[in-house]
């Protein structure tokens, strides 16, 4: 999204301004009397998204204002400024946060145009001071975009064997070390899981790998759900739910763009990435009701539900992380929709035994303005998860508490879970709002990537 942004020709740009509802009466103070007079006979207020172009003496544009209403604290107001203004250089407000506002401004003229005859041209283009504000906003810009860009991009063309490519291109783009294991390798390394869920599929399950940085740096492992597709299994779901399940990869996206962004910035890391990447497709071969699985760790499942897959894949990938004991584990996932009952689609529930790791999270999260809040690991809750003839159901006994439920799930995967974080995220868009159009959604990938800079710092 550097199209959008720059530090070039400052002075020259055209100036923003942002006028609340109790602030209108001094703000119009400070123009010249012909252009409050503009103001007033086009009728301008500062009601919300409310836009006003100013004229200068030659007829062109002198400076814009968009109206925040009661609601000063919005940050998305700059997106509606963004995608209604004409193509040229504009200047921030003075009182905005650059690199928030850069962000929104970005993220306002995004578009998925991949399949369309017209693109998207003709951008705004916000003018910064800084080049460092504008850095350091083009590193998750450029994140939220791939994230969007991936969830929004049908199976047909991402795929598990798409996705190992473009895990393959960061992995080259940042020198990073790439490997996978495919198919029937999958049952030879004692992957069970991750090949029962994607046998199905004619694009083959595999479990990608990535790994950089020093190998004396603190390890923080990335896992990310990789169904690029779910139809259910034998337990079919309907058709309306099924309609958006290209986006049950979300996860994936996420530690691919968080990946993406820790490289780029030369965190002081020794990262790993695991995305377990499969369809849970229909056929003769697919994994059934009843079925038993012994998982990576040794513990066997039995399979109350097929539509409960992430957790079966991740649970390979958990697994195999917490070998090499990291400071810290991530997973994302979009697993429940128990998630979105308790937080509804905009808030991730994260679930960790680390009150800490806990509490900077949900710090970061108010700070970058990338809502997330913790959610219980209920340790009474874990006897739902018997099976009478396994070690564990891929199913709690009950409706209630379906998140918490798949969180405790995982949790038995994991050696040390006050060093590991669930994100429960949704990664979509029901609606088209300013700078959030309907589709694939960052969420939570602001507040992970604040978390880790400070806490880790940049290599020297």
């Amino acid at each position: 999204m550097s199209d959008t942004l720059t530090t070039e020709g400052y002075d020259n740009a055209i100036p923003l301004h942002k006028v609340s509802r109790d602030g209108l009466e001094e703000w119009l103070k400070t123009l010249p009397p012909s252009q409050v007079r503009w103001a007033k006979d086009n009728g301008f207020t500062a009601k919300q998204n409310e836009i006003l172009r100013l004229p200068d003496a030659q007829g062109g544009m002198a400076a814009a204002a968009i109206g925040l209403g009661t609601e000063e604290n919005d940050p998305w107001h700059m997106a509606a400024l963004a995608r209604n203004l004409p193509a040229g250089n504009y200047r921030l407000p003075e009182d905005a946060d650059p690199k928030h506002t850069a962000i929104v401004w970005a993220l306002a003229q995004y578009k998925f145009d991949r399949y369309l005859e017209n693109k998207n041209t003709g951008k705004a283009v916000l003018t910064l001071k800084d080049e460092g504000d504008l850095n350091e906003a083009a590193i998750l810009i450029d994140g939220i975009t791939l994230i969007r860009d991936l969830v929004n991009t049908p199976t047909c063309h991402m795929g598990p064997s798409h996705l190992s490519s473009v895990m393959k291109e960061i992995a080259g783009r940042f020198k990073a070390e790439f490997s996978e294991t495919v198919g029937e390798d999958l049952l030879v390394k004692g992957y069970n899981s991750i090949h029962a869920v994607g046998r199905a599929a004619a694009n083959q399950p595999r479990l990608l790998e990535l790994d950089w940085g020093r190998a004396d740096a603190p390890k923080v492992t990335l896992v990310g759900k990789g169904v690029c597709f779910d139809t259910g299994g034998l337990d079919l779901k309907p058709s309306a739910g099924m309609r958006i399940m290209k986006k049950d990869m979300g996860g994936a996206a996420h530690t691919l763009a968080l990946a993406q962004a820790i490289m780029a910035s030369g965190l002081d890391i020794r990262l790993r990435l695991l995305i377990p990447a499969v369809e849970n497709n229909i056929s003769a071969d697919a994994f059934r009701p009843g079925d038993i699985i012994k998982t990576y760790k040794g513990t066997t499942v039995e399979v109350d539900n097929t539509d409960a897959e992430g957790r079966l894949v991740l649970c390979d990938a958990l697994a195999l992380a917490a070998e090499d004991d990291p400071a810290l584990i991530l997973d994302f996932a979009t697993l429940t929709g128990a998630a979105r009952v308790a937080m509804g689609p905009s808030i991730v529930p994260f679930f960790t035994d680390g009150d800490d790791l806990a509490q900077g999270l949900a710090g970061y999260g108010v700070t970058e303005r990338d809502p997330v809040w913790r959610m219980p690991l209920y340790a009474p809750y874990a006897p739902g998860l018997k099976s009478d003839c396994a070690d564990l159901n891929n199913m709690g006994s009950g409706p209630y508490g379906g998140a918490i439920m798949a969180a405790l799930f995982l949790k038995h995967f994991v050696k040390e879970p006050e060093k590991w974080v669930h994100f429960d995220v949704f990664a979509w868009n029901l609606t088209d709002q300013p700078g959030r159009p309907k589709g694939g959604e960052a969420m939570a990938f602001r507040t992970v990537y604040a978390y880790l800079k400070n806490r880790f710092g940049t290599s020297s």
